[in-house]
């Protein structure tokens, strides 16, 4: 017989993860971007930078708050959800953040 809850668990944590995989990819982009304009002084601006690495951090998000969603099913109670909805909260906040700053440095490049 199939625990419905362990396989839930396994879901959310492989969603987790592979936000972290994501930002962590971002991350490492962004560093050689930042390395190959100091180092080797290319001409790329760091707003592309930023505008590469700044969707890979929203898509990361987007995995977290997924695999906190899934495990608010497993423990739905009132301590747990409050918790959930302050982590939403603050990743919600943080994503419409840089969204907007995304749509600015956009602009700034068509300019």
């Amino acid at each position: 017989m199939v625990d419905y809850g362990t396989v839930i668990v396994y879901i959310a944590s492989i969603l987790s993860y592979f936000g972290a995989v994501v930002i962590f990819y971002g991350g490492i982009r962004a560093a050689i971007g930042v390395l190959s304009i100091e180092i080797l002084k290319r001409k790329t601006s760091y707003n592309e930078v930023r505008l590469d690495f700044t969707p890979k951090i929203l898509i990361g998000l987007e995995f977290f708050i997924a695999g906190d969603l899934i495990k608010s099913i497993i423990e739905p109670n009132l301590n747990q959800v409050i918790i959930l909805a302050i982590i939403v909260s603050i990743r919600t906040i943080v994503g419409f953040s840089l969204g907007r700053e995304i749509k600015e440095l956009e602009d700034m490049e068509k300019k």
